[in-house]
């Protein structure tokens, strides 16, 4: 199985950029479809996006244009580079490995870190 802990959370004005990342030990994450997820206070988690064996990606349609995963696979290393960040994008991001399929759902995903907060201020 594959571990993931998730960094590069942080506090960033509107308009700024973050970049977050997810090192994976384990297992190689060329094996995966590997994830972002988010969750904010009160709300249900979210689909963010993924990458999938192939090299594959998805995005949510409020993140299309701005966010931007990508991976190192020497470096078992998923990344989100996040830009023009909004209030709304604000919670806690999430890495994780589905080994079956390419979705959004999230509970097609069974490893998952711990997560990382990223909050933006208006």
């Amino acid at each position: 199985q594959v571990q993931l802990e998730e960094s590069g959370g942080g506090l960033v004005q509107a308009g700024g950029s973050l970049r977050l990342s997810c090192a994976a030990s384990g297992r190689t994450i060329r094996m995966y479809t590997v994830g972002w997820f988010r969750q904010a206070p009160g709300k249900e988690r979210e689909f963010v996006g993924n990458i999938n064996w192939n090299g594959g990606t998805q995005y949510a349609d409020s993140v299309k244009g701005r966010f931007t995963i990508s991976r190192n696979v020497v470096e078992n290393t998923l990344y989100l580079q996040m830009n023009d960040l909004k209030p709304d994008d604000t919670g806690v991001y999430y890495c994780a490995a589905d080994p079956r399929t390419w979705t959004m759902v999230p509970v097609t995903y069974d490893y998952w870190g711990q997560g990382t907060q990223v909050t933006v201020s208006s």
